[in-house]
């Protein structure tokens, strides 16, 4: 069987991070884009090597710097031909509710820049790569994002992710002929340490903001991913699925104000 590489943005941390440790477990080469180099990174990497008898390889650049988007991504499409997987999992976002008109011009350029931009740039370099192995593609949006809904205190996010839905749609029916497939995944309230732990650490844990009864974790999202990226998955494009636990993300934003 030949040996499949997958390019993840923001592939050492977080919802990255367990997202690259389960496409490892599927045995896939990986090539894995980060802003910041962590001192446990490096003994991670060599961790997955030994494990799953793969390669790793980090890759510097900030994808909210256009620039950096360009280089990084060409670097990928001139040096991993087997490239079957293309995870875009880096997003900035900035923590502090802001009205739109309170906004500097520098934060709304990275947001869209991050979110969006960086999408294209990436994309215009790899897709013609993942056409020869009719590879998958997966963006991270945010609840209810398939209707460009309002997000209080959220608006360069928000536009910027709604943007991304649609370009998520149109590249999958541009690209279904060439047997990309193309697909968004809408993590819910995931924060913090969960986003890199298992479901077993989270299901003895009561979380009474969740329907579902327990917080949502890394592997959650990460599950989804290696679904969409599975050889039997090629007739599922163009979609967005929410992975929330039952929780109405943007009515609790609201809810808890400014």
């Amino acid at each position: 069987m030949e040996k499949k590489s997958a390019f993840i943005t923001g592939g050492t941390k977080g919802l990255g991070k367990r997202t690259a440790e389960a496409m490892a477990a599927m045995g896939y080469d990986l090539y894995l884009n980060y802003r910041t180099e962590y001192p446990e990174t490096r003994a991670w990497v060599l961790r997955l090597q030994h494990t799953y008898r793969i390669h790793v390889e980090l890759v510097k650049g900030n994808m909210s710097i256009l620039d950096d988007c360009k280089s990084v991504s060409r670097h990928i499409r001139d040096h991993v031909p087997n490239l079957a997987a293309v995870i875009l999992n880096a997003g900035p976002y900035i923590a502090d509710r802001k009205l739109l008109a309170d906004y500097t011009e520098n934060e709304w350029n990275e947001l869209v820049n991050g979110n969006l931009s960086s999408a294209f740039y990436i994309l215009k370099e790899l897709i013609p790569v993942l056409r020869q192995n009719k590879g998958r593609i997966i963006t991270f949006g945010f609840d209810k994002v398939e209707s460009a809904p309002g997000w209080m205190f959220r608006s360069a996010f928000a536009a910027a992710k709604s943007g991304l839905a649609s370009l998520t749609k149109s590249i999958a029916m541009e690209e279904a002929a060439n047997g990309i497939t193309a697909n968004m995944i809408c993590p819910g309230d995931i924060t913090g340490e969960w986003k890199e732990k298992m479901i077993e650490e989270a299901i003895h844990f009561h979380d009474p903001k969740k329907p579902v009864g327990r917080p949502g974790t890394g592997e959650d999202i990460a599950r989804m991913v290696t679904f969409l990226c599975d050889e039997k998955s090629d007739f599922i494009t163009g979609s967005i699925f929410q992975i929330n636990g039952g929780q109405d993300v943007l009515s609790k934003s609201s809810r808890e104000g400014k």
